[in-house]
């Protein structure tokens, strides 16, 4: 008797394709991320191949994306906001991978091309890429390719290179502190970037996907005991409110995107649950909170705020791990309540 979900099945080999992209660890269980494959530089050199030019270039992003949610922040703070172009994916992986649907602030259809699909924008790109469609992507409209799909390199063309179409006040070179990645603090931002990226950034995944209890015990303990690192960092006064000091880093952009995740997606759904931010890590929750809720001119009104998405996490994280496993349903925890612990208690703490 032949099964009616079958190898010649149209329905089964679309299950079968949709199963591959959620299917992220390697054969012995580990999840291990793939290298960026496009790694040019927008610059302000006008001569350059990718110049900075207003209206010339599109972030392609999903909200629920930690590597994405850099590169939002950084458009934000950095007032790039009529400048380079953003355009929202639905937060849900499909057959192909990202796409567009006009849900969850997504945008029905690509603006500038008519695409469904992320797909589509790569082999626009390069009809011979086989790799993963992955996001952020930084768009050149001009040349019709894409420039970077490498979160670290985008957020730092935007630091500086279009800061000359920007208003005096918001070019690096005018910023108390050095700007976003001060000369002075580079060496030291590196050096904190290098392992949070490994083990909170990343680590988050590799316990998350982990297939197997021997990856899931190797990662589990390496992320607590780097977030325990945070924690310390910021308990020294010479480290507080941010992670070096007065004014907000490259470092504190990087480690928030993983910190506004935790509690409410990766703790439950990446069985990442020795510990909450919110319980166990005083100094972490003050910092992060410290971040979420400033409105002012230091965030420019609110660029970490109005750029976390809570209801997509839940929703994304469960929809990966649910078709990872297989199943077709996406049951959404309620908790924790609230999402963020309420803002009262920041004032005269620090």
């Amino acid at each position: 008797m032949i099964s009616p979900i079958s190898i010649n099945n149209p329905i089964s080999q679309m299950m079968e394709q949709e199963l591959k992209i959620y299917r992220h660890a390697d054969a012995d269980g580990h999840f291990r991320r793939k290298d960026s494959a496009f790694r040019s530089f927008i610059t302000s050199n006008p001569n350059a191949e990718f110049p900075a030019e207003k209206n010339r270039y599109v972030l392609y992003l999903g909200y629920g994306c930690p590597w994405a949610h850099r590169t939002n922040i950084v458009r934000s703070l950095k007032g790039l906001d009529d400048i380079i172009q953003l355009v929202v994916l639905d937060p849900e992986l499909g057959p192909d991978g990202w796409f567009f649907s006009g849900h969850w602030g997504s945008a029905e259809k690509d603006p500038v091309y008519g695409f469904t699909q992320l797909k589509q924008l790569y082999l626009k790109a390069d009809p011979e890429y086989e790799g993963r469609y992955t996001i952020p992507v930084l768009w050149d409209k001009k040349l019709e390719t894409i420039v970077s799909n490498e979160s670290s390199e985008i957020i730092r063309m935007f630091y500086s290179e279009f800061d000359q179409l920007l208003p005096e006040e918001l070019r690096e070179v005018n910023k108390p502190g050095g700007g976003l990645y001060p000369p002075h603090l580079r060496m030291e931002i590196d050096t904190m970037n290098q392992w949070v990226y490994d083990q909170i950034n990343n680590g988050v995944y590799k316990v998350g996907f982990a297939v197997t209890q021997e990856a899931y015990d190797a990662n589990i303990y390496p992320l607590f005991e780097a977030l325990d690192r945070v924690e310390n960092h910021l308990a020294q006064s010479e480290h507080q409110p941010y992670l070096f000091g007065e004014y907000i880093t490259e470092a504190d952009i990087r480690l928030y995107t993983t910190i506004a995740r935790f509690d409410v997606a990766y703790y439950l759904i990446f069985r990442c649950n020795l510990k909450m931010i919110r319980h166990d890590y005083p100094h972490i929750d003050q910092w992060y909170r410290l971040l979420y809720y400033d409105e002012s001119e230091r965030t420019r009104g609110g660029a970490f705020k109005k750029t976390t998405f809570f209801d997509i996490y839940k929703f994304g994280y469960l929809k990966a791990l649910g078709k990872r496993l297989g199943s077709a349903q996406t049951v959404i925890p309620a908790g924790p309540l609230p999402n963020i612990l309420a803002p009262e208690d920041l004032l005269g703490t620090r």
